[in-house]
């Protein structure tokens, strides 16, 4: 949608252009908007464009066996029919003399058309939508998009998402009768404005009947109390996108108590309290959505800037659920070099038999042994803080991000924050499996000593048969399948040639501990060649330029005018 250029920005309003859509910001702080946020909106419009994509071609292909399955039943039927009449038949064929001639059958007068699969409209919710420019977007941008559900409880909120849907020409509208009708047309409206509770209005459609195809929940804060009510109104194999921004909370040690009470588990307080925030938040969707049956794919999730993105497939399936036990783990993490033990709650035993050429597989569950480590580090001698539980299991499909990279760099022009899309999912597609990555700048800083380049301790990693890859969450780091005993190693081997002063070390620091233990392996440093991974060849826009002078974090929308513009 493009605003004529004769349109007149009305007195008290600013108009706000973002991609193909715009919208009209009051003065006031009615209904709040965050410029920076744009990278999310452009990565959720990439994502459920992909999903839809992806969803209906999974339908096309049961849509095509349903197909199959019934013209093989309907020539079993042909085919036993033609069989009892050759039984009734007589062997002398009467004589056709006088007969008059036969026309064409029915079959070959009428040529069957074959059938075309006809693919699905999606209905998207948007729970929180203050301005509904996000809303908007979807139904701007979003081909496969049949209506977009934005939903407020404010009552400016909502007159400000009417007056924008109107803008946009979203509404719904009544159009010139078709030539030789006289009754004139309808156009439904491609957003419907509800004005109500978030948990309400979800609750009303998680019957199965009425069901939506996707919902985003994007809060000022938590998105904890929408959860249960989210995980229900989602269709089977559907899209459920969720933002945090309270991340004082779960990347930091400051509020473990709001922590647990919003997502379940204890924080974790390392260097790698990002990637546990977003650990936190799958643990809480995947306990939620087991409550009722349900489990979650995680496709993608991303921490950004000042909060947490995630987007997860749901799905309804009573062994799924199941296995969320397995990937569910509390860790133990010191409080000193940061080491960290895993200790999952349950393990999966899969037992397979053959029995007439079927292969059966019994599936059952026991509770894990632990504790996995002692209340003292074993490398350094500190103290051990639990953190979790939290989800232990993957944190991305890399053929979906690999996907919507694809979709990206096809689309480049389409979205103003593709440099960094393309950075982000470069690097989220590559990130191994395992939890927590680390930086050498900080294991040096245990160590007392000069860090090693990326490349050099990539390169050690790599030639001691480990595997590596950068980590989205956080700049200059690394994610292993070594655990940290062996990067311990591997830098007590990089002391010997970078000797620590340990005239400055305290008597009783933990770098003692460290040092005192001797390498097991004789680390080498040459470059490896496949320590320049691909998305070290991206540049990485990792925060979005701001968008205008001195901007800074809005406040929470409060309904009345606050500052007058001329102060």
């Amino acid at each position: 949608m493009t605003v004529p250029a004769s349109f007149v920005v009305p007195e008290g309003y600013t108009l706000h252009k973002e991609n193909t859509s715009a919208i009209l910001l009051p003065a006031s702080n009615d209904a709040f908007l965050n410029p920076v946020q744009e990278f999310n909106r452009d990565l959720s419009v990439a994502c459920i464009r992909t999903w839809g994509e992806t969803m209906n071609a999974e339908k096309e292909k049961k849509w095509r066996q349903s197909l199959e399955r019934r013209a093989k039943k309907g020539e079993g039927h042909k085919a036993k029919k033609a069989k009892s009449e050759s039984h009734t038949s007589t062997v002398t064929e009467p004589s056709t003399e006088g007969a008059p001639a036969e026309g064409p059958s029915e079959d070959t007068a009428k040529p069957q058309t074959q059938p075309e699969f006809r693919p699905h409209g999606f209905v998207i919710l948007e729970a929180l939508s203050a301005t509904g420019l996000r809303s908007i977007r979807y139904a701007n941008e979003i081909p496969s998009v049949k209506h977009v559900i934005a939903n407020d409880l404010s009552p400016a909120a909502v007159e400000a998402m009417r007056r924008n849907v109107e803008l946009n020409d979203l509404h719904e509208k009544e159009e010139a009768p078709a030539e030789g009708t006289e009754k004139p047309k309808v156009r439904p409206a491609k957003v419907k404005v509800n004005e109500g509770d978030a948990c309400a209005l979800m609750y009303n459609h998680r019957m199965e009947r009425n069901r939506v195809d996707v919902v985003d929940l994007d809060p000022y804060g938590t998105a904890a109390p929408f959860i249960d009510a989210a995980v229900q109104c989602v269709n089977d194999g559907g899209l459920l996108c969720v933002t945090c921004t309270d991340m004082s909370v779960l990347a930091t040690a400051n509020y473990p108590e709001k922590c647990f009470s919003n997502y379940g588990g204890a924080p974790v307080k390392a260097e790698y309290c990002h990637e546990a925030a977003l650990r936190l938040v799958l643990h809480t969707l995947a306990t939620s959505a087991a409550r009722y049956g349900r489990y979650i794919y995680p496709v993608l999730s991303l921490s950004i800037d000042f909060y947490v993105r995630l987007f997860v497939r749901v799905y309804t399936a009573p062994i799924d659920v199941k296995k969320v036990f397995s990937k569910t783990a509390v860790y133990y993490v010191c409080s000193g070099c940061q080491s960290f033990y895993e200790q999952p709650l349950g393990r999966m035993i899969e037992n397979t038999t053959e029995k007439n050429g079927k292969v059966n597989a019994n599936v059952h569950f026991k509770v894990q042994t632990g504790p996995s480590v002692s209340e003292r580090c074993p490398e350094c001698n500190s103290a051990m803080h639990v953190a979790g539980p939290m989800w232990s299991g993957s944190l991305h499909d890399r053929e979906f991000v690999s996907n919507v990279l694809s979709h990206v760099e096809a689309n480049e022009d389409k979205y103003g924050t593709a440099a960094r899309m393309k950075g982000m999912l470069t690097v989220a597609k590559e990130e191994l499996d395992t939890p927590f990555y680390f930086t050498p700048s900080k294991v040096s800083s245990h160590f007392h000593c000069v860090c090693p380049s990326l490349d050099e301790t990539a390169s050690a990693l790599l030639h001691a048969g480990h595997k590596i890859s950068r980590s989205h969450a956080c700049a200059g780091s690394l994610k292993t399948t070594a655990t940290y005993a062996d990067i311990h190693d591997i830098f007590r081997s990089w002391v010997k040639t970078h000797p620590v002063r340990m005239d400055k070390v305290s008597e009783t620091s933990p770098t003692r501990v460290l040092l005192s233990k001797e390498a097991k392996i004789e680390a080498n440093f040459k470059r490896h060649p496949d320590s320049v991974t691909p998305s070290s060849k991206v540049k990485l826009v990792r925060y979005q330029q701001n968008p205008t002078p001195n901007w800074g974090p809005g406040a929470k929308p409060s309904g009345k005018r606050k500052r007058n513009e001329d102060e």
